[in-house]
């Protein structure tokens, strides 16, 4: 009978042992053969702080930093006040870049400068075949207007603060940026103020229309109004991808300081559905750098 009685102990320690070790499997580290993926890497540019101090110059909100990270990229600070060498050696290292709201001169700053040199070696790059995206968001949309324009081509708006829905335009439909975007968010986007604005300066669809560096470069996604002036609110490039929204995609999802910040399901929507749409762009120049 005990021999009976150890043999049974012994088949359910046994079994036991299995158990655990059945369990502890999902826990062990997976090395798979396949190739790590490390790329897209998006630059986030700089920009000059209001009141500078020691060591504390520059500023990368962190939205946009979890902004781009939701969507799987890797994001890298680009700095302003670099050499032309660095920006050089930094451009052929990243799969794009975003151009930040923000509150400094789209004329003379660390900034514009920055800005103007990636947007003149991402038109090289793209005419080439190298494809390379560029977004501006808020400021850096109007860094953008500034940059293909060569002017001072914005005009005051009322739009400090402001959630809007967007007025489609009938370019939309074959726009590469909304493509992908659900049926219903895109509705929520036309009827609900879903879109924060943060600026007051714009750039109006009668400005864009009579100007011909502007016209023939961008095609306007949607516009806005602040009851006075309509301003184009989204645009993409007909030759190139580069990208501009007035409005703030980053805010929805990740800041909280504002009581006007939308964060409804459809705008935390809206975030991740832009940022997919974008990093999605860095990922064809990542694919650009394996076929070389």
């Amino acid at each position: 009978m005990a021999v009976v009685k150890l043999a049974t102990v012994g088949f359910t320690f046994r079994i036991m042992l299995l158990l655990l070790f059945s369990i502890s499997l999902p826990c062990l580290p997976f090395y798979s053969s396949a190739k790590r993926n490390d790329r897209p890497i998006i630059g986030v540019l700089a920009q000059e702080v209001y009141s500078p101090k020691p060591n504390q110059s520059a500023y990368i909100a962190a939205s946009y930093v979890k902004f781009l990270e939701s969507a799987g990229a890797r994001v890298v600070p680009v700095m302003i006040n670099q050499t032309l060498e660095e920006y050089k050696t930094l451009f052929d290292s990243i799969n794009g870049i975003l151009y930040p709201g923000g509150g400094v001169s789209i004329i003379s700053s660390g900034y514009q400068r920055a800005a103007k040199i990636f947007y003149e070696l991402a038109i090289e790059a793209n005419k080439r075949g190298d494809y390379f995206p560029v977004w501006g968001t808020c400021l850096g949309f109007e860094q953008l207007a500034y940059l293909t324009s060569g002017k001072t081509v914005l005009s005051f708006t009322n739009t400090s603060g402001v959630p809007l829905p967007l007025v489609f335009t009938n370019e939309t439909k074959d726009s590469r940026m909304f493509k992908g975007f659900p049926a219903e968010l895109m509705e929520d986007l036309a009827n609900e103020p879903l879109t924060e604005n943060s600026h007051k300066w714009s750039l109006a669809v009668l400005t864009l229309n009579t100007n011909e560096e502007l016209k023939n470069f961008y095609k306007v996604l949607s516009t806005n109004t602040d009851g006075k002036t309509e301003f184009v609110s989204t645009m993409e490039a007909y030759d190139y991808p580069i990208y501009g929204s007035q409005w703030h995609p980053e805010k929805n999802a990740f800041e909280w300081g504002r009581p006007y910040i939308p964060h409804s399901p459809s705008a935390v929507k809206t975030t991740f559905y832009v940022a997919d749409f974008f990093v999605n762009e860095g990922i064809n120049k990542a694919l650009f750098l394996v076929f070389l």
